[in-house]
């Protein structure tokens, strides 16, 4: 889709790339049991699949504010593929940059339990590495016209490395998802490259090798402080669940970010969601308390449902002033 731009879409393209979010498209498959879990028996329930993945779930945030960020991605050569593909064209996500390639999309198969946690999962990755001539072929235009750049950081190391250069020639701020921490962990050094970091908390214990699960906020914050100039990150924001979420900067600021109280349905996004909220604020001149407070707010927005993504915003709801354009091309707040 998108392969024979012309001259003068490619210019337009250039001016309006929004945000722009590089990783890959996972098909979920989750069950929920009708009555209490039990991990050895037999679970009666339903099961439900819903087009996932860290990065298709972070564009879709991001489309469900009105601003309309460009994905590059791969999609299945499938009627499943193609679904995905008209689900997020809806919601006005620019795709000229998303391929079509045989088993081009990842899975992944949970089961949850009463509570609406993930009691288990299985993940199959795709290979991503088309994604890698995309960026060979198309990315001086891409990256010349992006507000900022969000990428999956455990994705192909190749990828990221060509994401990094293209943001330094560019001038581009990059932010960074999480779907396997194992492999983040050996991405240190790009970690480094990266303006702001996201992870959860038991990620965090893993990245800095220490125990934080007895840790209240208010310690967190005080810890991640005095990780960050021996780490030489810029800045990282550590998710909390129910407790919130807790940030800071190698200039020392330092804060806490309180979750708000909903009904839980389904955890599913949740951090995806909150990922989201983070960049939209950062990329639009939020501080790093105001971006934590958007995600906050995408993130209560999408646990109390079993969708993986927001409903729709407009941005002002969300304290962004970025105006947008509507299905006819008019400008709203």
């Amino acid at each position: 889709m998108g392969k024979d731009m012309s001259n003068g879409m490619e210019k337009d393209m250039r001016k309006s790339m929004g945000i722009v979010v590089i990783g890959a498209v996972f098909v979920d498959i989750k069950g929920f049991p009708e009555d209490t879990y039990l991990p050895n028996g037999r679970n009666a329930g339903t099961i439900e699949y819903i087009h996932g993945g860290v990065s298709r779930n972070v564009v879709e945030n991001i489309a469900n504010l009105e601003l309309r960020p460009t994905f590059i991605s791969l999609v299945d050569d499938s009627a499943l593929g193609t679904e995905v593909m008209q689900k997020l064209h809806r919601h006005k996500v620019k795709l000229d940059y998303v391929r079509t390639v045989p088993d081009g999309m990842g899975t992944w198969l949970a089961v949850f339990d009463s509570t609406g946690d993930v009691a288990g999962s299985i993940s199959k990755r795709p290979d991503l590495m088309p994604i890698l001539q995309t960026l060979e072929e198309h990315g001086d235009e891409i990256f010349a016209g992006a507000d900022s750049i969000v990428a999956e950081i455990d994705i192909n190391k190749e990828i990221i490395k060509r994401v990094f250069e293209l943001a330094e020639k560019h001038g581009k701020k990059v932010y960074a998802v999480v779907s396997n921490m194992s492999i983040a962990l050996k991405r240190r050094d790009f970690i480094k490259q990266l303006d702001c970091f996201v992870c959860n908390q038991q990620e965090a214990g893993l990245l800095f090798a220490a125990d934080y699960s007895d840790k209240d906020p208010e310690e967190m914050a005080d810890l991640l402080a005095e990780q960050l100039p021996n780490a030489q990150y810029q800045a990282m924001v550590i998710t909390m669940g129910s407790k919130g979420s807790v940030y800071a900067d190698r200039t020392g600021r330092k804060g806490f970010c309180p979750a708000m109280k909903v009904q839980v349905k389904d955890t599913t996004g949740a951090g995806d969601a909150f990922c989201s909220g983070l960049v939209v604020g950062l990329t639009y001149g939020k501080t790093l308390q105001e971006s934590c407070e958007i995600g906050t707010r995408l993130s209560a927005s999408v646990i109390i449902s079993n969708e993986n993504v927001c409903p729709r915003f407009l941005p002002r709801e969300l304290g962004i002033e970025v105006d947008v354009e509507d299905d006819e091309g008019e400008m709203i707040g």
